[in-house]
């Protein structure tokens, strides 16, 4: 049902621009290589390529079971030799110029899927993102791209993306890419009566005066060196492993010690004299700044309970108050807290007496100071920090896109020859897989062994294939030149996406991934060199992040078992039972999975209820960025309203036949946007078809407007295509003209949202009206015709909302007082101020708006009566009465 919701979002976005004559671009293609294809043939016992082939057969046929318009001949598969022969001319292109690389360096392994992961394939409590298994860390050699050369980049354009990018995903980015200005401090440490030091990285270098610690990360090269004497320690780092990152866990190492920086700048302050202690803490990340921290448990939430957890300290110093306080110059003892009562300032604001020389200052201007002073003993530098680290593309795995090296003993690493291109993996039969442990590629002797390109000597294919990433990095390029075999693509067609849709699950993994690459590809020959830098520079202009969709889930009460769809008794919808009991389940909404039973076949409710009624339905049910909770009950909705349409189209070509009514084919596309004109004078126009024309006026400009400017509110979109259906339903106009102006501009509208409904509806519209003096001329079909512009001006709008005006009587606890004229309502649904239905909340709140907008009405609801305090307001009679109870 994602699927359906994305799939059917792109698809009225294109259709659109389509009928806005666009030149549009709508592909689709196949993200098929990875770890889930691979397990699933394991399992199965048969080829990741067949298992794959097959799943691409079916969900292509889920996609135009929902009428989903797609560019089918730039149709692509990242599984595909012809594809992922580019894949690795990319890497080949990166590698030439030094930003792919392989190096040995601790990484996440996941012992599930026997694979290494990306630092942003692994969650903040350290479990791998697809398996779910706590991740292991290990020394592997490993291929990496250098994402960090581009790190400036990466986010100063973020900036670019502004209004077109949801903010919390510019925020995702900007928070990953982990960008910090501060201090590398450099502590003294005695290891065994041995001098070495440890590197901290600090954005706050004024509360230095406030270490109580040194943390270091669970492979610190002095924790390892120190685990190889100590037993207890070894069996301490076997258990933080699989401890969270914010466990408060620490082992405080034996004959350790650190020296306080400060003291080499500060002989005056003796309680820097005294050594700090050294723990091993699982919190302190190895990978960020150097691997140790410095704890200062008054400024720091997180210190400070690791601090009271392993030292048990009677107090807590505090170096840094909110104001300044008075300076006793002969005042040096620390300020502190009872460590019961003790709470971590974490603010900025002014140093203490406890702080020396720096007493009384601000903490941006003691950090510089500080800072400045160790740099005199080499004990510091001002440095930047950022979280990100180069992409580890390296996978363990059959099923993916083999990287493109060849190892030679004499010449080491060699790149496979562009002309060899593509290596293919080669044939691996499903029997084989199954059961089987490692990688198959290292066991294919006649793959693996080859001879050297370099020397022609023998040698061996790098084993390894690319995280699936690399593939969808890139591929959104290749659909603007499917076809080319000596290229991803030619510079002549090489530009960024306009629209980009998808789930904010892709914030960074995908997202970040693709900007890199694009960056790359960008400034290579791959991309026009007279191309404007600045206006290529992101991939993706807009993109538009739609919230997931959540299935209605059963439950037993007693247990949370979740129930089959079969085992729950909903003969009466609102009462569900579950089977053979008077037990109600459970309910609630929660995210579609199998081991849920809550999910839903999109191609089964397309074809119980139509295409286009589950397209309307998945739009109308909730806002794009909000969570959709899918309903198929309350699809019957749709269906109504989609019912009173048809019969308005019916009607309306009865009428027009009776009428004689006919058009010339011409006037169906020219350049206006809609077909025939309105009467020069639209005094000629009755109430009805006033009230018709300005309602179908309003639904044009909000209805485009929403799709241009607002996509996020497609859902009021078809609220607005509902309304205009209702009103002239309700009050059809009374000439053919306004008749078929309303409708003809309705079914355009509802075209990108329907299209089977709206194109069956624009021939039966068009069956006897149409005059063409080439009999053998057939009729356009709708998406042929061009997009409706607005029927009026603003000043002719203007004139038929108020033409006639409406008179509201206004009667106060009972008893009438005045009668005013006001304004015509003008929105699209015109039915109620005929007084043939109840008006809307909406239309409500405007009419007593307006009454009170006149002399008489403010008279009596505000001078003569208190309007602003508790009141109740009915609105009856079609609007024409106000009645308000004070």
């Amino acid at each position: 049902m994602g699927h359906l919701r994305v799939y059917t979002i792109s698809d009225v976005l294109s259709r659109f621009y389509k009928m806005r004559g666009h030149d549009v671009l709508h592909p689709m293609g196949w993200d098929a290589f990875g770890l889930p294809a691979e397990n699933a043939a394991i399992e199965r016992g048969v080829d990741p390529a067949a298992w794959t082939e097959q799943n691409m057969a079916k969900m292509k046929a889920q996609l135009t079971s929902i009428s989903a318009s797609f560019d089918w001949d730039r149709e692509l598969a990242t599984c595909a030799p012809e594809f992922y022969e580019h894949t690795q001319r990319i890497f080949l292109m990166l590698y030439e110029k030094g930003l792919a690389y392989q190096a040995e360096a601790l990484v996440n392994y996941d012992p599930v899927d026997k694979t290494v992961l990306a630092n942003e394939q692994v969650d903040a409590n350290g479990f791998s993102w697809r398996s779910g298994a706590k991740v292991e860390k290990l020394n592997l050699k490993q291929w990496f791209f250098r994402i960090t050369d581009f790190k400036e980049a990466l986010l100063k354009d973020l900036d670019s993306l502004t209004g077109g990018w949801p903010d919390r995903v510019l925020s995702m980015q900007r928070n990953w890419l982990g960008k910090s200005n501060g201090a590398k401090i450099r502590f003294p440490v005695a290891v065994d009566g041995t001098d070495v030091h440890v590197d901290v990285f600090t954005t706050r270098p004024d509360t230095l005066y406030g270490v109580e610690y040194v943390a270091l990360s669970l492979d610190h090269p002095i924790v390892l060196n120190s685990a190889s004497k100590d037993a207890s320690l070894r069996e301490f780092l076997d258990t933080a492993s699989s401890l969270p990152p914010d466990s408060k866990a620490g082992y405080r190492l034996n004959d350790v010690a650190a020296i306080h920086p400060l003291l080499k700048v500060d002989k005056e302050s003796p309680h820097l004299e005294r050594r700090l202690p050294v723990f091993v803490a699982p919190y302190v990340l190895s990978d960020y700044g150097e691997g140790a921290v410095m704890g200062v448990p008054g400024h720091d939430t997180r210190d400070m309970a690791f601090f009271k957890e392993n030292a048990n300290p009677e107090s807590i110093p505090i170096v840094i108050e909110a104001e300044p306080s008075d300076v006793n110059e002969s005042q040096v003892a620390p300020n502190a807290v009872p460590a019961q009562d003790a709470k971590a300032f974490t603010q900025e604001g002014f140093l203490t007496s406890q702080c020396g020389k720096y007493r009384g200052l601000h903490s941006n201007e003691a950090s510089q100071q500080i800072v400045a002073d160790l740099q005199q003993t080499g004990q510091a530098k001002f440095v930047e920090s950022w979280r990100l680290r180069d992409w580890l593309i390296s996978r363990q795995r059959y099923w993916g896109t083999p990287i493109p090296i060849i190892h030679c003993t004499e010449c080491g690493p060699v790149p496979v020859p562009k002309e060899d291109l593509p290596v293919k993996l080669p044939k691996i039969e499903g029997g084989w897989l199954k059961g089987k442990k490692g990688n198959p590629l290292e066991s294919s002797d006649e793959w693996l062994h080859t001879d050297c390109p370099s020397c022609g000597g023998p040698a061996k294919r790098d084993t390894d294939t690319m995280d699936t990433f690399v593939d969808s990095s890139w591929y959104f390029l290749r659909f603007l030149d499917a076809a080319n075999k000596e290229a991803p693509f030619s510079p002549s067609v090489a530009r960024p996406v306009d629209v980009y849709i998808g789930g904010v699950e892709h914030a960074i993994l995908h997202l970040l991934y693709a900007r890199f690459i694009y960056k790359f590809l960008s400034q290579s020959e791959l991309f026009p060199a007279s191309s404007d830098k600045d206006a290529i520079a992101e991939p993706f202009k807009m993109l538009l992040s739609q919230g997931m969709v959540h299935g209605k889930t059963f439950t037993e009460p007693s247990t949370g078992r979740f129930l089959l769809p079969d085992e729950v008794d909903l003969t009466k919808p609102s009462e569900p039972l579950i089977k053979g009991t008077q037990i109600t389940p459970n309910i609630s909404f929660e995210k579609m999975s199998k081991s849920k039973h809550n999910g839903a076949d999109p191609t089964a409710c397309a074809s119980k209820y139509g295409a286009d009624a589950a397209r309307a339905h998945i739009l109308f049910s909730a806002p794009v960025s909000e969570v959709l909770e899918w309903d198929e009950t309350k699809i019957v909705g749709v269906e109504r309203w989609f019912g009173r349409l048809w019969k308005l189209v019916i009607d309306a070509q009865q009428t027009m036949t009776e009428a004689s009514f006919s058009i010339p084919a011409a006037e169906l596309t020219n350049s206006t946007g809609h077909a025939m004109s309105l009467p020069a004078s639209l005094q000629d126009l009755s109430d009805s078809d006033a009230d018709a024309v300005l309602a179908t006026h309003n639904t044009i400009s909000s209805v485009t407007t929403c799709i241009e400017s607002n996509p996020y509110g497609l859902n009021t979109v078809i609220s607005d295509l509902t309304k205009l259906t209702n009103a002239l339903s309700s009050s059809p106009p009374s000439s053919p003209l306004a008749l078929y102006l309303s409708i003809s501009s309705l079914l355009r509208l509802l075209a990108p949202i329907a299209p089977a409904l709206a194109s069956e509806s624009w021939e039966v519209l068009h069956e006897s009206v149409l005059k063409n003096s080439d009999a053998s001329t057939p009729l356009s079909p709708i998406f042929s015709a061009p997009w409706p512009t607005t029927l009026l001006t603003p000043e002719q709008a203007e004139a038929l909302s108020t033409r006639g005006g409406q008179t509201v009587a206004v009667q106060i606890n009972g008893k009438l007082r005045c009668a005013v004229t006001i304004r015509r309502y003008a929105s699209a649904d015109a039915s109620s101020s005929s007084g043939k239905s109840a008006p809307s909340k909406e239309e409500q709140d405007w009419i007593v708006n307006e009454v009170l907008k006149t002399t008489e009405g403010n008279l009596w609801l505000r001078e003569k009566n208190d309007w602003e305090k508790k009141r109740r307001v009915i609105v009856i009679k079609g609007g024409k009465l106000i009645n308000v109870v004070f």
